[in-house]
């Protein structure tokens, strides 16, 4: 089976509100049998009874191929995903892909573990794969209040001298300059959550020349960047023998299927990275919020969801 594609049902076995807003759920092969194996950093498309898909961290223990779980922040203003999934039952059936790793945990000897409100979900299993490497870790988790920060029992019975729970009610934002400052000490920094501070670490990290040091995940997309221009881009597909010409309003994905070619992807976003297709040349125009600044400058693949090219012609790999 490649879990990159291949659908599969698997049954809700248990479901735990985690938080205010947030409830977790478990999920099982419904004759008992094993779960394609996964590591931290993993996550899964949920594909909903209605047919939306979205994409959940897994926030369980790695490895755990009898098991896995996912939690999920209800947001009333959103697309309905999380309603849905809200609405689960018990005992119910739903249909996953995956699991896939796009936030993967490198080997280190130190990490801080930065989280804000549901962005912790990621970021509970590496703190179980440090654990269990011996690697020195601490996490600094946020939220609006203790109430709505999911999984705060289970991670405080991991020690105080491991973990801070920063609710900003109560001991205010978190303090970014000093998790900068522990990253020019050699600290490997991997976090998750809202846009505004994943964006702001990454602005003080690159003005510190740490970009190297922190890695993010995040869970939707920044705004759509406006088309370097309104030309035409022309796209190579080196195995196809083939051309394929996308014009300024449309995506490189969606150009590749109207001319028949089928592109694996999920979240189309520029978020899950399933899209993910290895440039043979051209530059690309990085859209995407999975590539780091050196894999982006290295410009040998790209996420063909959102990005485009700063070259008139872009060769892939298809």
């Amino acid at each position: 089976m490649n879990p990159r594609n291949t659908a599969f049902d698997v049954q809700i076995t248990g479901m735990r509100i985690e938080a205010e807003g947030v409830i977790s759920l478990e999920l099982q092969m419904p004759d008992g049998s094993a779960l394609p194996a996964w590591t931290a950093g993993s996550h899964i498309d949920l594909v909903l009874p209605s047919g939306l898909t979205r994409q959940y961290s897994l926030c369980g223990e790695p490895g755990d191929t009898q098991r896995l779980r996912i939690a999920v922040l209800l947001e009333p203003n959103g697309r309905g995903g999380s309603r849905e999934v809200h609405g689960l039952r018990l005992g119910q059936q739903v249909t996953i892909r995956g699991p896939r790793n796009a936030f993967e945990l490198q080997p280190a000897d130190s990490f801080l573990f930065v989280a804000g409100g549901i962005g912790i979900t990621p970021i509970l299993p590496m703190i179980h794969t440090a654990q269990r490497v011996n690697a020195r870790w601490h996490l600094l988790y946020g939220g609006r209040s203790r109430a709505s920060m999911a999984f705060v029992p289970e991670l405080e019975r991991l020690g105080r001298e491991h973990v801070e729970i920063r609710p900003a009610d109560e001991t205010g934002l978190l303090d970014l300059d000093a998790i900068v400052a522990k990253a020019a000490e050699g600290v490997q920094v991997y976090s998750c959550g809202p846009a505004a501070l994943l964006d702001a670490l990454t602005e003080r990290f690159a003005s510190a020349g740490l970009s190297e040091r922190l890695h993010v995940e995040r869970f939707s997309a920044a705004p759509a960047a406006a088309p370097v221009s309104g030309d035409t881009l022309r796209v190579i597909l080196a195995r196809s023998n083939a051309t394929v010409d996308v014009p300024h309003d449309c995506s490189v994905m969606q150009a590749l299927r109207d001319a028949g070619h089928d592109v694996p992807s999920s979240c189309e976003q520029g978020v899950c990275g399933m899209c993910e297709t290895r440039v043979l040349s051209g530059t690309p125009d990085h859209r995407d919020m999975l590539l780091t600044e050196s894999e982006r400058q290295r410009g040998n693949v790209m996420m063909v969801c959102v990005s485009r090219a700063l070259t008139p012609t872009i060769t892939l790999d298809i």
